[in-house]
């Protein structure tokens, strides 16, 4: 009988001949038994492992890697050493394990600027020796040291340095010579002398030198006293006695009385042309609101955005039974008020886009009477308070009717009136809360309208038929025009109700030949603008300080017109100018500019 073969099932459980076999399925115990896989005796403890086969089961099972006690040999099968050092040979995917963390990261500022390269904390300088001093501390970083020193350029041209540029050969460079006989310099030497030649052609503007004193001045005064709350825009607001408009004005820049500064732009109006001549101009009282309105013949009040560019066009108010002859903001800015040569006024709310009229019977007799044959029934002249909390309505046979603007439009009413023994041809509030009306006889009349009476009545010197009224808004100055064409400029404190019987004016000035119908302050009681609408070409601007008319500004070249109504904007960037032929012009007054 043939002889049995062995089965093909046993399991050979002794080693293996080859050692090109990475993984065993089974080993031997101590005592030679037999070992299954899972149990508590794994097979990378075996001592027989060359190092190459540590290696790849730490890579696959995740195992640290411990190299052999017999070093590293290449086996069975003759597989050579790398020449590595067993230190150099790191565990696959945690080659940055034994890194610390300001070693894994840095900051690359390239070569020309070796200030924002960061040390690492395990520097070669650190192992070395530590610090100067000999303390072994921690590494500080260059990154740090820079933000205590000023501020390197972006970017550095290491080729500057060996870069030569010749000046006298070339005629576009000979001016960056300090002397007849040099050519050649250094690149660094060739960009400092562009830089100063830029700036000699290119001079710092005013604005930029002021503000560099103004943040060094604080600067300083942090550094002496920095747990101090006072800023540098209010210590002479609180070092003085003055109040808070002198302070503003006291920080306003001071104009020439000989020249202006002052440059034309598109009309204001050019995106909604008027039919009709402009009666009134008008910017919006606030400076964060870049708004004016114009009021014209044709019925219709239309505001513009003033941008100094394109001006649009805002909004249009179409009135058909009101011919507006005045439109003026209310003093907070949120309200316009129409007037005209009617009995009734009207009153545009800004937010919510609706207009009100006057009730019925809100001025009894001593307006509306018609058994009278007086034509002089409109509300074209009129003035706010300085607060806003009262309208002044010139009325017939010398009334001055007060309305209580606190309540609503259709609430509105008469809370009193004061006489005067003329015609009232204009008003005026003061900032006191005092009341002047002037009469057609050249009469002032400054009235208390808390107890309803006059506290003072004076003349216009000379008595040229005085037609209008105005002050500015720090009660530094008071003007009056006539039908003559003068104007008298007078100290409002000597015209108030404790200045003197008789006020001389300050100035007399004759330059317009017609009647004055327009007389205009700008913010900061520095410019005087007086127009007449008899006439074309008729504006004259005033220096205040010196009472100097400039002689310069309008030329016989600018297209004014027939003005008839002027306005200042709130920080006088811009004045407007409105005339006959619907065009509103707008002028940029650079002086006030902040830029």
């Amino acid at each position: 009988m043939p002889s049995e073969k062995p089965s093909r099932k046993r399991q050979k459980i002794g080693k293996r001949s080859s050692s090109k076999s990475k993984l065993r399925l089974a080993t031997l115990d101590d005592d030679g038994d037999f070992e299954p896989l899972g149990s508590s005796k794994h097979v990378w403890e075996d001592e027989d492992k060359d190092d190459e086969e540590r290696r790849l089961e730490s890579i696959l099972f995740g195992k640290p890697y411990v190299p052999s006690s017999k070093g590293r040999t290449g086996g069975e099968s003759g597989e050579e050493d790398d020449g590595r050092p067993e230190a150099d040979v790191d565990l696959a995917g945690n080659e940055f394990a034994n890194l610390m963390d300001s070693e894994l990261f840095m900051v690359d500022g390239g070569e020309g600027d070796p200030a924002l390269v960061t040390v690492p904390s395990g520097s070669e300088d650190e192992d070395e020796g530590g610090d100067e001093d000999g303390s072994e501390g921690e590494s500080t970083p260059a990154l740090w040291k820079q933000k205590s020193q000023k501020k390197g350029p972006a970017w550095v041209d290491p080729d500057d340095l060996d870069l030569r540029v010749s000046l006298a050969s070339n005629k576009r460079l000979r001016k960056l010579r300090d002397t007849v006989a040099e050519d050649e310099i250094g690149g660094r030497d060739y960009e400092r002398r562009l830089r100063r030649q830029f700036e000699k052609v290119n001079p710092t503007p005013q604005w930029a030198s002021d503000a560099r004193k103004k943040r060094s001045t604080i600067k300083r005064r942090r550094s002496v006293s920095p747990s101090s709350p006072v800023s540098e825009e209010n210590l002479d607001l609180l070092t003085s006695t003055g109040g808070i408009l002198e302070g503003e004005q006291r920080r306003s820049k001071t104009l020439s009385p000989k020249t202006i500064n002052i440059e034309r732009l598109r009309d204001a109006n050019l995106s909604a042309r008027a039919e009709g001549g402009l009666r009134t101009v008008q910017f919006h009282p606030s400076p964060q609101v870049p708004m004016l309105l114009t009021a014209s013949a044709d019925r219709r009040l239309r505001l513009f955005n003033i941008d100094g560019h394109t001006n649009p066009h805002i909004q249009t108010l179409h009135i058909p039974e009101l011919p507006l002859t005045n439109a003026c903001f209310h003093p907070n800015g949120t309200s316009i008020l129409l007037t005209g040569p009617r009995p009734f006024y009207y009153t545009y709310d800004l937010q919510s886009g609706t207009s009100y009229r006057s009730p019925r019977g809100l001025w009894g007799t001593t307006f509306t009477d018609k058994r009278s044959t007086d034509t002089n029934a409109s509300l074209q002249t009129c003035s706010f308070s300085s607060t806003g909390e009262m309208l002044a309505v010139a009325g017939r046979r010398g009334y001055t009717h007060l309305v209580d603007w606190k309540a609503t439009a259709s609430g509105s009413q008469v809370i009193g009136s004061v006489k005067m023994n003329s015609t009232v041809k204009s008003l005026w509030w003061n900032n006191q809360g005092e009341l002047l009306s002037l009469g057609e006889d050249s009469e002032v009349y400054v009235w208390d309208v808390g107890e309803r009476r006059c506290v003072r009545r004076w003349k216009d010197d000379g008595g040229y038929g005085s037609k209008l009224i105005m002050g500015d808004r720090g009660n530094r100055h008071l003007a009056t025009g006539s039908t003559s064409g003068y104007v008298n400029v007078y100290g409002a404190g000597e015209t108030f109700g404790t200045g003197s019987d008789k006020p001389k004016p300050l100035k007399t000035l004759g330059n317009l030949n017609t009647a004055i119908s327009t007389l205009t302050f700008n913010h900061d009681s520095q410019l005087l603008a007086m127009a007449s609408d008899d006439r074309k070409d008729q504006l004259r601007l005033v220096h205040l300080s010196s009472l100097t008319v400039y002689s310069y500004w309008p030329t016989s070249g600018t297209p004014l017109g027939r003005v008839l109504s002027v306005d200042f904007s709130a920080d006088s960037q811009y004045i407007a100018i409105g005339n006959n032929r619907g065009r509103a012009l707008l002028y940029h007054l650079r002086d006030f500019s902040e830029s």
